[in-house]
């Protein structure tokens, strides 16, 4: 199964393609979850386990990650929210204790205010209704309201919280997002040799910018919600033509 999934890696699938481990059983004997185990296969956005085999639900190229995970890159609008994905949400209702979050899905997101580092009954943050948050999901399933925080598992902020001021929020693909915030993206290198400034990327196809000037803040914002309408080599002339200019 893993050897048939990279070799589909790059291709175009579509909801009910499936990948079997008959081939492992043949071999080995082995039980789907065996496979699993042996291979350490981790299935990402679009993928799923369905007795022996692994099932394709959403449309997109399948893409893949060292060691092990596979997910299916596609263009959807509305972003599902997942657990331990982080995301630009927008205070929308500050009521009582807790912080009701649009993040761009189908319900707001709920935010407590000791979800903060140093957050305390008597330290509380200061955070007002229309602030930006970069947060991290809690809990996301669909038995259960999503649930946001700004620190991670050893209660630090680690780059989560408010934005500061000033800044441009904009908003571009889903698969666009992931292109950004993969390892060693060659789109995040060509932005910060171009206009060196703070750029943070959340999962939820939210972009927000913040460059030496207003003027090179916007230019950045026109690159990347063109980006995905651009091949490789044209992408490449446009950013050469900008860096002689600049």
């Amino acid at each position: 199964m893993f050897a048939s999934l990279r070799e589909r890696v790059g291709q175009v699938l579509l909801p009910g393609d499936q990948f079997t481990c008959e081939g492992e059983k043949d071999q080995a004997t082995l039980s789907l979850t065996e496979v699993v185990r042996r291979e350490k296969v981790v299935c990402g956005p679009g993928l799923r386990r369905s007795a022996d085999r692994l099932e394709v639900w959403k449309s997109g190229v399948l893409r893949f990650k060292e060691p092990h995970t596979f997910w299916i890159e596609s263009h959807q609008k509305r972003y599902v929210p997942a657990k331990g994905e982080t995301v630009i949400g927008i205070i929308a209702i500050k009521s009582g204790d807790v912080f009701k979050v649009d993040f761009g899905g189908s319900e707001l997101a709920s935010l407590s205010y000791l979800a903060f580092e140093g957050a305390t009954k008597r330290n509380r943050p200061n955070v007002q209704v229309g602030d930006l948050v970069f947060a991290q999901f809690l809990v996301a399933n669909q038995h259960m309201e999503p649930e946001l925080v700004c620190v991670d598992g050893c209660g630090r902020a680690n780059g989560m919280g408010v934005f500061g001021e000033g800044g441009l929020l904009f908003t571009v693909s889903l698969g666009l997002c992931r292109s950004l915030l993969a390892p060693h993206s060659p789109l995040s290198a060509q932005i910060q040799q171009l206009f060196p400034g703070e750029v943070t990327v959340g999962m939820n196809g939210r972009v927000w910018v913040k460059a030496a000037s207003q003027q090179q803040t916007l230019l950045i914002s026109n690159l990347l919600q063109s980006a995905h309408t651009l091949t490789h080599t044209q992408r490449h002339t446009h950013f050469s033509r900008l860096a002689h200019t600049h």
